[in-house]
């Protein structure tokens, strides 16, 4: 049986939903597949280290920045993680490629950023049969070094036509560059049934005639939110918490004049938003595209606050029309005054996206499984320096070393880039030191 294999970690929450939902699809379309969902930090990280040092799992420190809503200076942050990815990027390599050995995966499938040419690389070196694939979850890139390595043998799922520019742009083959209609949405958000809006609302304590907004930050919400509710004490809301119940408490407690439903962690996100009439949030990827395929516009800020990776999404509902985008919540009360005042036409704009990436990426990816098993795929390639044994049945020509370059110093320019015309090499050195290093690990979450 195929196996495929879903790289996500748990730094913000849709990279592990993103793979929660292809998993599903690619069941639901009875694909002949065995999907394994692959924590990389559980990978590079077997034994827990860095929590027993911190007392905190490594992407804890970016979700509580999420949580809090303080996320200035990311960009910095981002840049500082880059170099050490780059710094480690051996170390890594080495780690990931003995987990491909021993797991062997037919086809892997990256759903996040900067990690991807470690990726790319650990997998070379083990196997260079196996094709490696990133989907991008956000709806740009943002270069260097994030969802985008033009250099690498690796294809790209994008889900917007400017991810899609950015990649041909940057170098990537057009034939490895694959265009989705959108995001990945969990299945269930074309599944549900219709409802009686206006009984439901009665049912929960909401007015079943007011324009009421949906108000979510994702999974652990945001103090933002608090701040939103202060200044519209007139307007119908539903407010997500998710797992912040100091925030659902805090929320609660604010004296309003309409009615108000706060939820908490829930698994029916989309029923929710079939109750809404409008969407109040950041501009993440999941939230805006669910919301959208929901029909709801939307109101967003964009602002030095705003994470880097986000900011071109501001621009996608503007172009769009899909709703109002502001530089500061201290305007929300404006902004809902514009959209409410509006609501058949920022209606009628949003029900003309229609996004069924979650079933059109398992296609995709069978298509480039089946290209990858035809052995005269590799006629068309490029220069070819030399043969490299793998763990398959024959011998794959590989391209030369990644010439030196101002992205990687001097000690890592030689690790692969479409191969290492030395894997053979290597791969005997590390199998001497299989011994030293600590079992991989393959985690199926639920």
């Amino acid at each position: 049986m195929t196996t495929v294999d879903l790289i996500w970690f748990n730094a913000g929450g849709g990279h592990r939903a993103a793979a929660l939902a292809l998993e599903q699809a690619i069941q639901d379309q009875g694909l002949p597949w065995r999907v394994r969902k692959v924590n990389l930090v559980q990978v590079l990280d077997p034994l827990g280290y860095f929590r027993r040092v911190t007392g905190m799992e490594p992407e804890e420190i970016y979700n509580r920045r999420l949580s809090t809503g303080f996320t200035l200076g990311l960009t910095q942050e981002l840049k500082l993680l880059q170099g050490m990815v780059r710094w480690t990027h051996p170390l890594m390599v080495q780690r990931l490629a003995l987990h491909w050995r021993t797991t062997r995966p037919d086809l892997v499938v990256s759903l996040i950023p900067n990690f991807n040419r470690v990726l790319h690389d650990s997998l070379a070196l083990a196997d260079p049969a196996v094709p490696f694939v990133t989907v991008l979850t956000d709806m740009a890139d943002h270069p260097p070094h994030f969802w985008i390595e033009p250099d690498l043998a690796q294809h790209l799922v994008c889900g917007t036509d400017y991810a899609y520019a950015q990649a041909v742009a940057a170098g990537c083959s057009p034939d490895r560059v694959h265009r989705s209609s959108g995001m990945i949405l969990r299945p269930e958000f074309y599944t549900q049934a219709p409802i009686a809006r206006s009984e439901e609302r009665l049912r929960v304590g909401l007015d079943a005639a007011t324009p009421t907004g949906l108000v979510l930050f994702g999974g652990t919400g945001s103090r933002a939110m608090k701040g939103i509710a202060a200044r519209l004490p007139k307007t119908p809301l539903i407010l997500m918490c998710g797992r912040n119940e100091k925030l659902a408490a805090q929320l609660r407690a604010l004296p309003s004049q309409a009615p108000r439903v706060v939820v908490g962690f829930t698994t029916e996100v989309a029923r929710w938003m079939q109750l809404a009439d409008f969407f109040i949030g950041k501009p993440g990827p999941g939230s805006l595209s669910e919301a959208v395929h929901q029909g709801l516009p939307v109101i967003v800020t964009r602002n030095a606050w705003t994470m880097p990776q986000e900011r071109w999404n501001t621009e996608w509902v503007r172009q769009h029309g899909l709703g109002v985008v502001r530089p500061s919540l201290r305007s929300i009360s404006a902004a809902v005054d514009d959209i409410t005042r509006n609501l058949p036409e920022y209606q009628a704009r949003v029900r003309r996206i229609e996004n069924r990436a979650v079933f059109e990426v398992p296609q995709i990816l069978a298509k480039i499984l089946e290209q990858a098993r035809q052995p005269a795929r590799f006629a068309s390639r490029g220069q070819v320096s030399g043969l490299v044994e793998s763990s398959s049945d024959h011998r794959e020509p590989v391209a030369a070393d990644r010439p030196a370059g101002p992205g990687y110093p001097a000690p890592f320019r030689r690790c692969p880039s479409k191969a290492l015309p030395k894997i053979s090499k290597l791969g005997r050195a590390m199998r001497k030191k299989r011994t030293l290093v600590a079992p991989a690990i393959v985690t199926k979450e639920s």
